[in-house]
Order: C-alpha cells, then structure tokens, then sequence
C-alpha cells in the first residue's frame, strides 16, 4: 500500500508539479486583477492582462491534460495552484484598492464642521448636507475618494469623533465635480 502511495506521489519530477502549481498560481492571479480592474472600469489593462492569463493557461493546461490518466497527480497540483491563486489575486487587489469610493459619515454638527475642516485639509474633497436624525440634526458629510485612501479617512474620522455613523461605496461611475488634479493624476 505504502508502496502504491510513493509511486503515485513520486510519478511526476517534482520540478514539473512545482511548474504547473506556480504557473497555475500566477495565472489565476493575473484573471481575478483583470476581472475586478475591467468590472471597475480599467478596460485597457485589464485586455492585457487577458493575453498574458489565455498564453499561461493554454501550456498549463495543456501540460496537465497530456497524461492525465497517467499522473493524476498533475490534475491535484492544477487545482491546488487555482485555489492559491484566487487567494494571492484577493489579497493582492486587496493591496492595490484600484477604484473610486464614496464615504458617508453621521455625525452631530459641531462634529461635522470640526471633520469637514479637517478632512479638507488632508487634501479629500467634502460634500456636507444637512439632515435629521430620530432625535436631532445631524450633518451628512460626503467624502469621495480612491478606495487606497479609506482606512486613513475613517482613521481620522475616529480620532475626532468615535461615535460616527461611516458608511462606505464602491463608485463605479463618475462624471463632474472638483476631483484635484493631483487625485486625477493618480488614476
């Protein structure tokens, strides 16, 4: 039995499996990027990065299909290396934060002007409204910006005021407005 084992796991050269595994891996990194950088509007690159995923499937697949009866081994290796991939492409568009967000944040006025002035002066535009809650006015400010800057707009809003209500979109289409020039550059 243990012998059977050892022949299967031993069928395929270790150097062909760690190929098919990093190969499949880099692949399904580059097509989870370009399905999000395409539904976010990156057409272009997301096209380019279409060729280099079809080319790396094309071999890869082609490789694991030839003897696949034989080494079924090579059908486990492609389909552990999917599953990595899917998990390195999340976290690396998780890095990157490629797109646009709108951020609410509810708070009480004197909050509000002290936030607005201070996110303001971080450089992000504000939009203020005014509204009105269940029990009192309350200021609705509206800050847009790309989704890299979140984690330090909310940073700054919890600094000034802990009990803000922050509620955050992704914005897929946007037309109009100040945008810096700066920010625009950035894109």
């Amino acid at each position: 039995m243990f012998d059977q084992l050892w022949s299967f796991l031993t069928s395929v050269p270790l150097w062909e499996l760690l190929m098919i595994f990093s190969a499949k891996i880099i692949e399904v990194t580059i097509g989870t990027m370009r399905v999000i950088l395409i539904t976010k509007g990156y057409r272009k690159p997301g096209t380019v990065l279409a060729i280099f995923e079809i080319l790396l499937w094309v071999f890869i697949a082609s490789r694991v299909i030839m003897g696949i009866v034989d080494y079924p081994m090579k059908g486990l290796v492609y389909s552990l290396g999917f599953a990595f991939g899917v998990y390195i492409g999340s976290m690396l568009e998780t890095r990157l934060a490629v797109g646009k967000i709108l951020i609410y944040v509810i708070v009480d006025h004197d909050s509000g002007n002290v936030l607005t002035e201070a996110l303001r002066a971080a450089g992000h535009g504000v939009t203020t409204l005014d509204a009105h809650g269940k029990v009192s006015d309350r200021m609705v400010l509206m800050i847009f910006a790309n989704r890299k800057n979140k984690a330090n707009i909310i940073e700054v809003v919890e600094a000034l005021n802990q009990k803000a209500l922050i509620v955050s979109n992704e914005v897929s289409i946007l037309q109009g407005g100040y945008v810096s020039p700066w920010r625009r550059i950035a894109k």
